[in-house]
């Protein structure tokens, strides 16, 4: 996307966050002073909007980089902590905050489709980003795992916990950048603790 298409992009997260007026393609191109014609253009339709918007802010979650060829335990365990903690930072925001409460009041309503575009988007496809890590821990002999899709859900759950649901009902409680650190290790141990093979820092430790 152009760095205009990314400024509309934050301008729909800043009226999800404000929520003082109903997300419409014409509060859209008010709040960032383009014309609606301009919005179908880039986007199609208000779906097509919300999806680019629930993707340019997934986007902010990443696996990292690594080199399958010389991945070892050090690395993958660098590698899942910062995912842990790079997800943790996204959903602890108050843009994606506002963004998943919009999505679960429109759940099953007929609104919109956002609860299945920021399933889509957001949580599948963050996973489809974690799971050549995992696979790869695997094929180098440092993860043991039948599949996929549970090992991801088992880690996803480890570092989510009840956080984002306390988050969602208004709980305040603290996300600092040293819990989050913290907490991102200790999900990592314990996946490790759990799918890690002989050798890995849960073994060794």
């Amino acid at each position: 996307m152009s760095p205009r298409q990314r400024e509309v992009l934050d301008a729909v997260l800043a009226l999800l966050v404000e929520g003082r007026e109903t997300l419409t393609m014409t509060a859209v191109a008010r709040r960032a002073r383009c014309s609606k014609e301009t919005l179908y253009k880039w986007f199609g339709d208000r779906d097509g909007l919300l999806a680019a918007t629930v993707r340019w802010q997934a986007s902010r979650v990443r696996a990292g980089n690594f080199d399958r060829q010389r991945l070892d335990a050090a690395m993958l365990q660098e590698s899942l902590e910062r995912f842990a903690a790079n997800w943790l930072s996204v959903i602890s925001s108050r843009t994606s905050i506002a963004l998943n409460r919009v999505a679960v009041a429109h759940a099953g309503s007929g609104r919109s489709n956002l609860g299945a575009i920021v399933l889509e988007n957001g949580r599948f496809a963050i996973g489809e980003r974690l799971k050549p890590l995992l696979e790869a821990g695997r094929e180098v002999g440092l993860l043991e795992f039948d599949d996929t899709e549970s090992a991801f859900r088992t880690f996803f759950g480890l570092v989510g916990r009840d956080v984002q649901i306390r988050l969602l009902l208004g709980d305040g409680i603290e996300m600092s950048k040293e819990g989050i650190a913290r907490d991102a290790a200790d999900a990592t141990r314990q996946f490790f603790a759990l799918y890690g093979a002989n050798g890995t820092p849960a073994q060794a430790g």
